[in-house]
């Protein structure tokens, strides 16, 4: 059996839909191909556990929608395929470990008032840091839709690449420049002890910036998260969005779906790849698992480089150098997930007895600084930190249609486990279950009463039901030598691939992970770019 496209994408989570959408309205042929059953990737919203809870979803992995581009929910037009999104208000809420609450609101007055009664010293000196860091932030902001410079290019046209790059920051002021150097480079926790007293303050800008990365907040490299959660999300484009899904987080794929369908992009899901199709250095299609071959004049992964490189490329097919640049890349995920199903509401012990719903909704439980950087320090020697960092998320009280009657859904993201732990995960991850479950309930009871259901997924669960290497969510660390025009290497930072007319459009290319949507955009318009230029990869289409 074999068919012919001028396009195939390799996975369908958000960034395969996305670049899959933008290349069908320009009149490709496109198909994408799901290795499971369902379309979303990490984007998804599943039941917990059937047979105990059925009826009873969650965001499997990904489970908030902060930095969505609003390019990308006007072109698809997903508030008309249904997508609803509410704001978080706070945007975030930290549980410290003296037991104190304190929420992060996007009202600036209303900040003003929580600051001046709980660390007035902190007050004025906190309101202008985050100002200061939302400017810095805008200036990044149209760094992030576009292909980064090509720096291999010499002559003019390397130094116009330049020029280009150079003129995005023509209206920041030398102080900012600095000051943005110092960001993409320095260390969360010293900024932090130099910004601010209130250790309850710094442990709440902490909660916010971490998500996801390797290192403890003293570790070099750290800092950049602070700005990367600033950038602008939703269909507003508001600085430091956060959105609660309704429907979970599935329910922005299943949009993009339909999108991407309206325009003639053929999905086909349980049709997981093999291999990609190489001859005399070009992708021509891909081979299936069980057997098929699909031909196309252009093929784009949206799986990590590693995979891409290391699996779905024959080893024949590449350099050697390289493939030891790919092996390079650090990934070794870092956090976990744990969903529970629950016969009551999950609340917070010593949260506001007066708190509506949407802050009810959502708490992270966050170390001090200090606590924060031994629990990394364990992860990478192998271990679990007796305390861990767990933001939770209890979707069912905004979107009762998640659940059946009287039944409630957390959801809750583990950060800093080891990629390896020593003794194996078959070994941690039951102990690593039951620690987890007993702290929720020192703060929660409502987990030691009422649990019904829990699934944990590792960094190995991560790898093997979705597909990413070593777990890690952004298919690559967001650290200083894997971004922009080093993600996810400095000579292959522009989507294109050693394998002529093989692309990739995932989240470890630029400008890297979460759900953005950013990748596949910027994979798709420079891939039109590329057929606008090249006669020869126009001519495939024809062939």
């Amino acid at each position: 059996m074999t068919s012919r496209y001028d396009v195939v994408v390799i996975g369908a989570g958000h960034n395969g839909l996305t670049t899959a959408f933008y290349l069908a309205r320009a009149g490709l042929r496109t198909l994408v191909l799901e290795r499971r059953e369902i379309v979303g990737g990490c984007c998804v919203t599943e039941e917990i556990d059937h047979d105990a809870a059925p009826g009873c979803r969650v965001s499997t992995a990904s489970y908030m929608a902060s930095m969505l581009r609003p390019e990308i929910i006007r072109d698809l037009q997903l508030d008309r395929q249904g997508l609803k999104m509410i704001a978080a208000e706070p945007t975030v809420q930290a549980v410290m470990p003296d037991g104190v609450v304190l929420p992060w609101w996007s009202d600036r007055e209303r900040m003003r008032q929580l600051l001046m009664q709980f660390a007035p010293k902190d007050c004025e000196r906190f309101l202008s840091l985050d100002v200061h860091l939302s400017e810095l932030a805008r200036h990044l902001e149209p760094l992030f839709m576009q292909a980064p410079p090509d720096l291999r290019r010499g002559g003019f046209a390397g130094l116009g690449e330049l020029l280009r790059f150079g003129l995005k920051f023509r209206r920041m002021k030398g102080r900012q420049i600095a000051d943005l150097i110092a960001f993409a480079t320095g260390s969360l926790g010293e900024f932090l002890d130099r910004s601010l007293e209130s250790p309850h303050l710094k442990s709440l800008v902490l909660s916010n910036s971490l998500y996801g990365k390797h290192g403890g907040p003293y570790d070099p490299g750290t800092l950049f998260g602070l700005l990367f959660h600033l950038l602008g999300g939703g269909s507003e484009a508001k600085q430091g969005f956060v959105g609660h899904v309704m429907g979970g987080m599935g329910a922005i794929t299943q949009a993009m779906a339909a999108a991407c369908v309206a325009k003639g992009v053929e999905i086909r899901t349980a049709s997981a790849v093999q291999h990609v199709l190489i001859r005399s250095g070009r992708a021509e299609g891909v081979v299936l698992a069980n057997g098929s071959q699909i031909d196309a004049a252009i093929v784009i992964s949206n799986a990590d480089p590693k995979r891409t490189f290391l699996d779905l490329v024959q080893a024949n097919e590449l350099d050697d150098q390289f493939r030891a640049d790919v092996r390079g890349i650090k990934m070794d995920g870092p956090c976990g997930k744990l969903n529970l199903v629950l016969d009551e509401e999950p609340k917070l012990v010593g949260g506001d007895p007066d708190a509506d719903t949407l802050r009810n909704a959502q708490f992270t439980f966050v170390p001090w600084l200090e606590g924060a950087q031994r629990c990394y320090e364990s992860a990478r020697q192998g271990k679990v930190h007796e305390r861990l960092w767990i933001d939770c998320l209890v979707p069912s009280l905004l979107d009762p249609s998640l659940v059946t009657p009287g039944r409630h859904v957390m959801t809750c993201f583990v950060q800093y486990l080891p990629g390896k732990p020593t003794q194996g995960w078959d070994a941690v991850r039951e102990p690593l279950r039951r620690q987890l479950l007993a702290h929720l309930s020192e703060y929660v009871p409502a987990v030691h009463r009422s649990l019904v259901a829990s699934r944990l997924y590792t960094p190995a669960d991560l790898e093997s039901t979705f597909g990413i290497t070593e777990g890690n969510i952004f298919h690559g660390d967001l650290r200083p030598d894997q971004l922009f025009f080093m993600r996810p290497l400095p000579a292959y930072a522009r989507y294109a691939t050693p394998i002529r007319a093989l692309y990739l459009c995932g989240a470890g290319t630029h400008p890297g992970g979460g759900v953005t949507g950013a990748p596949g955009f910027n994979a798709a318009h420079q891939i039109l770019s590329d057929l606008s230029h090249d006669r020869d990869l126009r001519k495939a289409m024809n062939a």
